[in-house]
């Protein structure tokens, strides 16, 4: 009991340290602003009235993800804010899936012209402009409240990636400048996202095009705006046009999940001439056998494995996750074909904390494997190094963490 009531006591005592504190950070974090923001603002055009309204009040959101404030150490996250970090099988959920390809169709519907016109100009298929849509803003339904400045000057202020964020908000400023939104009108994501594609700031700029021929770029209130520049964005970044995104595949006993990864490609033709097939028991097209392919296993042998093309990495420039990019392939094709759910099922797999994996990778890059960076994310290169550490201990590979492998990989 004695415990118990001195625990408390120091709580108590902690309190007004920690407000104490949290007000000296934000003195430190106003003088930013004027010091650091102000003169990159100024450089780039922007106005002193602009810069007073966007920050006019702003104080720092203690409340979002990754923060780092003044003399604090770095951190492993344990806490999975972002859906693209959690159990690869819960991403694809019924409801998430279904509704993005009910929708998707009466957009398809609704916006035919729009979206055979982008289509025609930048080679990026309706289904795929429509798909990316529905995951980022739920075709222009879901709310985005969070005030764009605010999340920003947080995030450069205090965040693991100090340095993007801050240059991301003197775009923000330079958005607001243009007269594109008005000093505190400008709404994001949690993250920094803007309008229905959800484009940054610095991606607004040099993406976002005019698709009504009104004479601005609206990417908050515009279907036809939206469109073209989620288009644009994907053309830009290398979209090739009448290839696919990718195949849900069999793979034979003889193909190891190690085999994965974009510097793997070979010929689709050799493939499947190794005994990787396709799903559906159709071939391959003919005009994507002579063009490379790629082994994707976005849970290793826990769940479905597919051949992908380049143009699956051009969806991962969009956002930097497999199992986006198969999202939006996946619901695309749902939308315009009416494929149903993936062959193969999701295992129960991605319960482990980020640190869980830190760990793993630490030791596997010890022992010369190439993980693809610490960061606490199964990627690509931490999947099939895991695999081939299987293979070398005389494991099977399954090139994926589990609760089995935090145990045998351990320092």
């Amino acid at each position: 009991m004695r415990f118990v009531f001195t625990v408390l006591f120091l709580i108590v005592l902690a309190a007004p340290l920690l407000a104490q504190d949290r007000v000296f950070v934000e003195r430190q974090f106003q003088s930013w602003l004027q010091k650091t923001v102000w003169p990159q603002a100024k450089a780039k055009g922007v106005s002193k009235q602009t810069f007073r309204q966007a920050f006019d009040g702003v104080k720092l959101n203690w409340d979002l993800p990754d923060l780092v404030p003044p003399g604090s150490p770095q951190k492993t996250p344990k806490v999975q804010r972002q859906a693209e970090f959690g159990s690869p099988g819960r991403y694809f959920n019924a409801e998430s899936v279904q509704g993005a390809t009910s929708v998707g169709r009466k957009m398809a519907r609704r916006h035919a012209e729009t979206l055979a016109r982008v289509e025609a100009e930048t080679g990026v298929p309706a289904r795929i402009i429509l798909a990316i849509w529905g995951r980022e803003s739920g075709y222009g339904q879901v709310p985005i409240r969070h005030d764009a400045f605010q999340v920003l000057s947080t995030k450069g202020f205090m965040s693991t990636r100090a340095d993007y964020f801050t240059a991301e908000l003197i775009a923000a400023l330079q958005i607001a400048e243009a007269g594109h939104a008005q000093g505190r009108e400008l709404k994001s994501s949690w993250a920094g996202a803007l309008g229905q594609p959800q484009f940054m700031p610095t991606n607004f700029l040099t993406y976002a095009r005019d698709g009504d021929g009104d004479g601005r770029a609206d990417i908050w209130g515009s279907a036809a705006d939206t469109i073209a520049s989620i288009g644009a964005y994907l053309e830009e970044h290398g979209w090739i046009a009448d290839r696919d995104w990718g195949f849900e595949v069999n793979l034979p006993n003889t193909v190891s999940c190690a085999l994965e990864g974009p510097d793997q490609g070979r010929l689709i033709r050799d493939w499947a001439a190794m005994g990787v097939s396709r799903v559906s028991g159709k071939p391959f097209p003919a005009h994507e056998l002579a063009a490379e392919g790629y082994l994707m296993m976005p849970a290793g042998q826990s769940g479905p494995a597919f051949i992908v093309t380049p143009n699956f990495y051009v969806l991962k420039d969009y956002n930097t996750s497999d199992l986006y990019a198969l999202f939006v392939g996946h619901v695309g094709d749902r939308i315009q074909y009416g494929v149903g759910d993936f062959h193969g099922r999701w295992g129960d797999v991605g319960n482990l904390y980020r640190s869980d994996i830190v760990t793993m990778q630490q030791v596997l890059v010890e022992q010369g494997h190439d993980v693809g960076g610490i960061d606490g994310l199964p990627g690509y290169k931490t999947r099939r190094s895991i695999g081939r550490w299987q293979a070398a201990s005389g494991r099977a590979p399954t090139c994926f963490p589990n609760d089995r492998l935090k145990a045998a990989l351990k320092p």
